[in-house]
Order: structure tokens, then C-alpha cells, then sequence
């Protein structure tokens, strides 16, 4: 890897540039740099906002994940050296060093929530203050014990009897009321997270809901407007996130991936996991055809001589994938209409993730969640390289618009501040002093 990337190299400062209104919003022009970590795949991405509000890619790199479990750290060595490696390739593209950046919450057994919280205003007009303390009540609400709170996301407000409101700064009103989801995680793993980039040399800008920046890179302004639900299906888990009138009002995660079929396939077909992910890749399908049982695969049997290969029907590695993938969508099913969101998603449904390439993936989760679906892909970033197109590179170019200010509510005020008393900035500064 190249020194520029790590370690011993000229820090070259990454000024950032002054905040431009594009397309009414205001969006931050960077440069950013953004990080997925996953349990199949660690991805590094720099960009920047354009003049004209489309986002430009400046440094790109990946590695195969190592020390990651179902989004979370087991292995701080591992997981740095893959961290490194990715990030390193990035910074050698854009030719710049990064100091911080914006990662994917796939830790901590994240869970979401929605809060209603009302104010008094006495007939005044409302300010940014009263806002601002509008969420750290959300965020009083939110708080458990082992548990910190990632975002606290005004949805709409009302001014008395007036529903409806986006921004209700300079509206008179005796009472404002909002509505607010909050995503939280455990402090454990967000600060095994923390240790592990601060491992790196690197800060983090912010964390942010995995299944929400994979709906901002997939999901058209319509589809956010009427209701669709984002369903990413990553290697060591599924994540979920419901758009509705333009906002994510709900997300959910369970412990089940594209892993998990990979396992399957190598134990019923006792061979490794590495041919069982290849097997996967080239012949794997939900649906099965007439021509699967005469069509025989090779494969490697555990602990065999390598000249010695099995000789199996096609139709038994569909028998083996399809259960899985049913138990997925069938979870996922569950936790929407349980959680009371399954008609604010609207009757579309958007499959990003590497899993989601599967065959038969998107005919079985229509099936199952009886709703339109459709594969989305990551566009509309300049330069990306073809390979970071696909769909298990959504939450990557999500974490970048997300970064630039796409998805943000109000970003004009800082709600920093209203964490809890700083608390994810004390986390922070505590393990850069001890790491």
C-alpha cells in the first residue's frame, strides 16, 4: 500500500468549500470521504458536491471484509488491516489524506423508534431554538441504558391546530408539536467502532442508518414521495428502512444475509466456503427450472483429494438456497407489519446488496411481501467506477449524499449540540487519548 495513504505522509489539509443552495437545498461541497464496513466487503469512497448538485467521485477502493461479524468488530487487528487497505487505495486515487469519515451504523443492534413531543411556545414566533430543544426532548425520551442514540430526525411539526409543517421557524403558536424518529445502538459496539478507525488515524464525521443511505443512492423522488421500502440485504445482515412524504420513518435490521446461504450451501453440500460462494455466484437461483435436475455441478468434497469431485443436481443447491432467502423476506414481512409500517412503504419495494443479485431474489420477495419490486443500483455520481455501480455499493454512494447534506432535516441548524451532552464527541476524544 502506498505510504501516502497511512501512515508518514505530508498531510495535505482537505479545505472544505463553502456551503452552496443547489436545487433549494443546501448542500455541502466537501471534499468527504465515506466508509462502509460490512461483513462481506469494506469500502472506501471520496467525493465531492458539484456546482451543479450532482456528486463527483474522487478515490475509490474495497477489500474483502475481515473481522467483521454481522456488521460488527470481532477482531480489531483484522478489521484495521482491511480498513486500511480500503481507505489506502481511496486516498492514493484522490491524492488526499483523510482525517474523518462518514460510516454505515450496521453495529449495535441498532432499533428505531418514533416520538411525538410537544412545546410551548406562549404565542411567540418559533426560532431554531425552540427546535433544537424539541429534539433533545426526543432524544431525553430516547435514552436507555447501554444505548446511544444515532439520529433524532424531525419528520413534520404542527403549530397548534396547523398539521402539516415542514419548518415552522417564524410561525406564532402557543404549542409546536413534532414528530420525530430516533435510531439508537448499543455503546459497546459503537465503541469497539471507534477504537478500531481511531486504530486507523481516523475520526468519525458521523455514523449513519445503514438502510438509509442505501434508500438515498436507490430510491427515486417519487418513490420517496408516495412510500417504498428499501430492503438491503448485506452478508451478515438484512436491513430495512421505510420512505414516506419524503422522509425514512422507520428501520429495522435482522441478523441474516447472504453469509448465511453461503454457510448453508457448504454445509449441505460438505465443501468449503469458499467453493460454496462460488457455486453460489455462478449457478445459485431461488426459482427452479425443468432443466435443473439433469444439470450436475462439480464440487469439492471437505477433506477429500482435490482430484476427487462429487458430481450434484443443480435443482439440490436451489433446494438449499431457497429456504434461506424465504426466511428472510418472511422475517422481513414480520418486523414491518408487527412494527405498524407496512402501508406507509406504499406498494413498492427497492432490493439493494450484494444478496440481492441472487437469481429469483426479486420474483421471491414479490411473492412473499406482495408488493412491486425492483433491484436498485446506485447513479448519478460522476466517475464512480463501473465496479461500485452495482447494488452492493448503494450504502456507499448513500453515505456520500448523506454526507453532502441529501437526507438531512433542516441542515442549516447544528443539532450536534443536543446529543446528550456531546456525548458521541467525548467517546471519541476519550479513546484518541488511551488508544
Amino acid at each position: 500500500m502506498n505510504d501516502l495513504s497511512r501512515r508518514g505522509a505530508p498531510e495535505r489539509a482537505m479545505k472544505p468549500l463553502p456551503e452552496e443552495t443547489l436545487r433549494g437545498k443546501m448542500l455541502r461541497s466537501g471534499p468527504f470521504g465515506v466508509l462502509d464496513i460490512g461483513s462481506s466487503k469494506i469500502a472506501c469512497l471520496i467525493g465531492r458536491a458539484e456546482s451543479d448538485g450532482r456528486l463527483r467521485a474522487l478515490g475509490f477502493g474495497w477489500q474483502k471484509s475481515r473481522g467483521i461479524k454481522s456488521g460488527g468488530i470481532v477482531d480489531l487487528e483484522e478489521a484495521e488491516k482491511a480498513i486500511r487497505a480500503a481507505v489506502g487505495a481511496a486516498e492514493e486515487a484522490a491524492d488526499m489524506r483523510l482525517k474523518s469519515v462518514y460510516v454505515n451504523l450496521s453495529c449495535g443492534q441498532p432499533e428505531s423508534r418514533l416520538f411525538n413531543v410537544q412545546w410551548p411556545v406562549d404565542g411567540r414566533a418559533v426560532t431554531a431554538d425552540d427546535i433544537k430543544r424539541v429534539v433533545r426532548e426526543a432524544r431525553a425520551r430516547a435514552a436507555a441504558e447501554g444505548r446511544a442514540t444515532i439520529h433524532a430526525l424531525p419528520l413534520s411539526f404542527s403549530t397548534d391546530e396547523t398539521d402539516g409543517v415542514l419548518d415552522p421557524r417564524g410561525l406564532f403558536c402557543d404549542t409546536l408539536s413534532a414528530q420525530l424518529h430516533v435510531v439508537d445502538a448499543g455503546n459497546t459496539a459503537l465503541r469497539t467502532l471507534s477504537a478500531c478507525l481511531s486504530r486507523c488515524e481516523l475520526d468519525i464525521a458521523a455514523l449513519v442508518s445503514a438502510p438509509l443511505a442505501a434508500g438515498l443512492a436507490s430510491l427515486v423522488g417519487d418513490e420517496r414521495e408516495l412510500g417504498a421500502t428499501v430492503i438491503d440485504m448485506g452478508g451478515g445482515t438484512t436491513s430495512m428502512a421505510v420512505f414516506s412524504e419524503g422522509q425514512v420513518v422507520h428501520t429495522a435490521q435482522i441478523p441474516l444475509g447472504g453469509i448465511h446461504v453461503t454457510n448453508d450451501i457448504a454445509r449441505g453440500f460438505s465443501t468449503s466456503v469458499v467453493h460454496a460462494e462460488r457455486l453460489k455466484a455462478l449457478f445459485g437461483n431461488c426459482q427452479g427450472s425443468p432443466d435443473d435436475e439433469r444439470e450436475l455441478l462439480p464440487v469439492p468434497q471437505v477433506g477429500e483429494d482435490e482430484h476427487q469431485i462429487a458430481k450434484m443436481p443443480r435443482s439440490m443447491l436451489i433446494s438449499v438456497i431457497r429456504p434461506r432467502i424465504e426466511e428472510i423476506f418472511e422475517l422481513v414481512k414480520d418486523r414491518l407489519e408487527t412494527g405498524g409500517y407496512g402501508d406507509a412503504g406504499g406498494t413498492r419495494v427497492v432490493l439493494t446488496g450484494g444478496a440481492s443479485q441472487l437469481g429469483g431474489v426479486r420474483e421471491l420477495s414479490a411473492q412473499i411481501l406482495e408488493r412491486n419490486v425492483r433491484l436498485g443500483r446506485p447513479g448519478g455520481v460522476i466517475g464512480l467506477p463501473n465496479s461500485a455501480s452495482a447494488p452492493n455499493f448503494a450504502t456507499l454512494v448513500g453515505l456520500l449524499a448523506f454526507a453532502a447534506g441529501e437526507g438531512q432535516t433542516m441542515q442549516d441548524i447544528n443539532f450536534e449540540n443536543e446529543r446528550g451532552g456531546g456525548w458521541f464527541r467525548g467517546l471519541v476524544d476519550f479513546l484518541k487519548n488511551r488508544v
